[in-house]
Order: C-alpha cells, then structure tokens, then sequence
C-alpha cells in the first residue's frame, strides 16, 4: 500500500503541473516570418493571431495572390513553433508519463 500512496501522491503532483502548464499555454506567443520578414504575425495561446504587420512594398495592386501566400507561410510558420513550445511544455509538465497511452493525458 505504500507504493499507492507514492503513486498517488506523483498523480497529484503531475495534475498541478498539468494545470500550471495549461495556464501557461494560453499566455504563450509565437512569432511566425515569410518574404525575408516583409510579412510577421504572431499566434498566441491555442492560435488565436494577436499581430499581423505587412511590408508596404507588398501593398501593390495585383500582387494579392503573393502577399495571401506569404501570409501563409507565415501563419504556418508561427503555428510549427508555437506548437513545438507547447508539446515540450507539455512533456516537462506530464515528466516520466509523457509518451504513454494513457486515457487523459495528452500525446505528443
């Protein structure tokens, strides 16, 4: 029985990193470049774009297609890393568990 109390103690302990990991997440912010940084957004907590900043130089008529993919690219850009930031966040919150199939825990 005194393995159990250990083991519910570390549950315990990994819910707490859980949640503080979670609340971390949410005020996390990635950057996303494209065009040689002529188009910069950034992407905060579970996506949301909080900043698009657009060269001047790109704001020519006919060009739309290009700038849409640049900003694209960028949106895509920003999402790889704000990803990446929160899986790790993740891994250290959910620590010797991460990677196991567990019903309720997150994958990675």
């Amino acid at each position: 029985m005194k393995d159990l109390g250990e083991l519910m103690k570390q549950a315990a302990a990994m819910q707490d990193k859980m949640k503080a990991a979670q609340e971390k997440l949410a005020s996390l912010e990635a950057e996303g470049v494209s065009g040689a940084g002529m188009v910069r957004l950034a992407l905060k907590g579970m996506g949301d774009m909080t900043r698009l900043s657009i060269d001047p130089s790109l704001m020519v008529s006919g060009e739309g297609e290009i700038l849409a993919d640049l900003i694209r690219a960028a949106h895509a850009d920003a999402r790889r890393k704000l990803d990446a930031e929160q899986q790790a966040m993740l891994r250290d919150a959910t620590g010797p568990l991460a990677g196991l199939n567990l019903p309720g825990m997150p994958r990675f």
